[in-house]
């Protein structure tokens, strides 16, 4: 399988540029370039191109993906540093952002199909194959650009698809030089980068020579990318985001717990779609559980991603600090009370102070809808199954959790919501191999693990005459 010793430019790229802001200062910093939707036909030919050499040769994929695999974990140095400057998180997530990617490509690279007999006593030998779908369109938000661009290519190429691969605006920096040093070690044309603004995802979406579009963002646009696939019937994977519940039990020891549970709400600013969300308390704990995460809402540095002190950065961009300004100040305007925080800090960027809302109306959009910032409401309840009706009452249903020191019983009660994934004492923590779904509004199909690998494949019969097997 040829590889790839130079870095070629896409072509079509005409000198339109977009700027990159740094959340910490608000300032363009630098640019990116502004690919046009109809440039897409010639992307999508090479891709296509691509795919007919890439899904031919199992081991030879194989190869080149474990060799991008170290490329990744070598450049981390050089990319950490730019993903935090165009994401605005905490350096030392940033590089474990980019080691993530790194071991989801070795992971997946070393994920085959497996054939599978069928039996059913006639004189028929059956087997089931797999075969790739095509190129793929890989659409990716902003606020784990690297993770998430992996979770969608790394299967996909380890599949014997091409990629077609679009960061958000707000973060295509790291985004292109992470293809560009993944592009070191495969073939021309299977992995390609597209930046631009709108409408240039929707013309990936519904493009005909695209035959599977994975999508991770809002539920809006989700719809809007499904109705787009349909045109050419493309498979869809979409990851809409969550509104996840954290139940604390009445038997929770607050003091062990509460550094887990406040940074499962704000690691990343908030921006986690499988963030918790929300925390029911019961009316016993309420007091205490409020003030211990405020007290650690408070205590949390937060600045510059590349200051080495800084356990919070910035919100990543001007229009999602409005949305949690406006959730903020419709709890506050209802009666809710900011146990800590509740404003945006007087500084340049697009910094808001980590918040813990007590006494929130439950039909406040701050419980109701996804906030995806550095906001936590926290509500009492009176017994198990009104907080239990209350988690499962939302159009949500990524994950949740429940919290408490009799395991089997928080196991009972999380049996019971209505999600994706459910976790006991702890929150928002995958492990590669699993795999990665919601219910309802929160998403269709399924990412992680082999379920991912599959999910980028197409099973093959093959029937043959002969003696049927027992």
């Amino acid at each position: 399988m040829p590889t790839r010793r130079s870095v070629r430019r896409v072509p079509g790229v005409r000198g339109g540029r977009f700027a990159v802001r740094d959340p910490a200062t608000g300032q363009e910093f630098d640019t990116a370039p502004d690919q046009r939707a109809d440039e897409l036909d010639a992307i999508v030919d090479r891709s296509h191109a691509a795919w007919r050499g890439w899904r031919a040769d199992p081991a030879a994929r194989t190869t080149a993906l474990l060799a991008a695999a170290d490329a990744v974990a070598a450049a981390g140095p050089a990319l950490a540093p730019l993903l935090t400057r165009e994401q605005g998180k905490p350096l030392a997530e940033s590089h474990a952002e980019v080691a993530r990617t790194a071991a989801r490509l070795r992971y997946f690279a070393e994920l085959s199909p497996e054939t599978r007999p069928i039996t059913d006593g006639r004189a028929v030998r059956s087997e089931v194959r797999w075969r790739p779908l095509g190129p793929v369109a890989a659409i990716v938000p902003w606020n784990f650009p690297l993770q998430l661009a992996s979770a969608k290519f790394a299967p996909a190429l380890a599949a014997g698809n091409t990629v077609v691969l679009k960061p958000s605006p707000f973060t295509p920096l790291a985004t292109r030089r992470l293809a560009a040093v993944v592009a070191e070690v495969l073939p021309e044309g299977v992995l390609t980068v597209v930046t631009g603004r709108e409408p240039l995802g929707s013309r990936l979406a519904s493009h005909p020579g695209i035959r599977h579009v994975s999508f991770t963002g809002s539920v809006a646009t989700g719809r809007a990318v499904a109705a787009g696939a349909a045109a050419s019937l493309a498979r869809v994977t979409l990851e809409l985001g969550g509104n996840d519940a954290a139940i604390l039990l009445d038997d929770a020891d607050v003091e062990r717990i509460a550094d887990r549970l406040f940074w499962a709400a704000f690691r990343n600013c908030g921006q986690v779609c499988m963030a918790v969300k929300r925390v029911y308390a019961p009316a016993r704990l309420y007091p205490r559980v409020v003030e211990a995460l405020a007290e650690r809402a408070e205590d949390t540095v937060v600045g510059a991603g590349l200051d080495p002190d800084v356990r919070l950065g910035p919100v990543n961009n001007a229009g999602q600090l409005a949305r949690v300004e406006d959730y903020t100040a419709q709890a506050l305007a209802a009666g809710a009370r900011a146990a800590a925080g509740g404003h945006r800090l007087d500084r340049a960027g697009y910094f808001f102070a980590p918040t813990v809302l007590a006494d929130v109306p439950p039909d406040s959009p701050v419980v109701t809808e996804e906030q995806f910032g550095p906001v936590l409401p926290v509500l009492p309840y009176d017994s198990v199954d009104e907080a239990v009706a209350a988690a499962n009452g939302t159009g949500f249903g990524l994950g949740g959790s429940v919290w408490g020191t009799d395991q089997d019983r928080a196991a009972a009660v999380a049996d019971r919501l209505e999600c994706g994934t459910v976790w006991i004492n702890h929150h928002a923590e995958l492990s590669l191999a699993q795999p990665f779904a919601g219910v309802k509004e929160s998403g269709v199909g399924v990412a992680g693990g082999p379920w991912g690998l599959y999910g980028n494949l197409r099973p093959f019969v093959v029937h043959r005459l002969g003696e049927a097997r027992s």
